[in-house]
């Protein structure tokens, strides 16, 4: 699909219908200025559902920005692996970083979960507002990475609800004193969950919670490790896994 001789200057995110011509919001035309994008410039978009294509600026104004096409025509990039990142609510800044990389290493579901200790976290990332916030971060890293897949964000639940839902998945708790994650076994094939734990540990009733709903617990080393840290590496390894 990329042309050697036309590479792409940026990546706008576009979901919804594509024809010939594709429109974007306002803060897409905005994201162009601030670009210094011109007409004819070649982009590339990026549908978050599997769908990236290149084409041609074609109308920029302060609240439009139409991209043609080109006639190679779109780009279908297969799914990758099921892989869910179950971070904890927690600290609003790393919360942040983390769903970035979330993006970058691609996770298929951002499902924050609110643990007992997460109350304790001031300032913490919780709420529709800081949903939406976090959104537009993973949008960012997602036109920065080029990724032609949007992890589906799931609202703050608590961990009854989460594991509830999760009967389906190869559940995997991250824990110092679990099975080295490069050594687990079962991983590839699977809908994996990876859960973190929050800031200060889980409370006992919730590790009993992980037990009983069959999580196998996995770790990355003897260090302890801050929560974003510890997806970031965890995301990477069972990425490198599962493809």
């Amino acid at each position: 699909m990329e042309r050697a001789h036309r590479s792409a200057i940026a990546t706008f995110f576009a979901p919804g219908a594509w024809n010939d011509d594709v429109e974007l919001s306002g803060s897409a035309a905005h994201h162009a200025s601030v670009k210094r994008l011109n007409l004819g410039d070649t982009v590339r978009l990026t549908g978050g559902d599997g769908r990236r294509a290149r084409g041609t600026i074609v109308e920029l104004a302060k609240r439009r920005l139409a991209i043609a096409l080109d006639s190679d025509g779109v780009e279908h990039v297969p799914a990758p692996s099921h892989v869910e990142l179950w971070a904890p609510v927690g600290d609003r800044d790393r919360m942040l970083l983390l769903a970035e990389k979330a993006v970058e290493l691609g996770a298929s579901v951002w499902r924050p979960i609110v643990y007992e200790r997460s109350r304790s976290v001031t300032p913490r990332g919780e709420g529709d507002a800081f949903g939406e916030k976090t959104r537009l971060r993973m949008i960012g890293a997602l036109e920065q990475s080029g990724s032609a897949w949007m992890p589906d964000c799931v609202p703050d639940a608590s961990l009854g609800e989460a594991l509830r839902d999760a009967t389906s998945l190869d559940g995997v708790l991250l824990d110092v004193g679990g099975t080295p994650l490069a050594t687990l076994t079962g991983l590839s094939g699977a809908r994996v969950a990876i859960a973190l734990g929050p800031e200060g540990g889980l409370a006992e009733d919730e590790r009993a919670a992980f037990d009983a709903a069959g999580w196998r617990t996995a770790s990355l080393g003897t260090n302890v490790l801050r929560f974003e840290t510890a997806g970031i590496a965890a995301l990477a390894m069972v990425r490198a896994l599962t493809t």
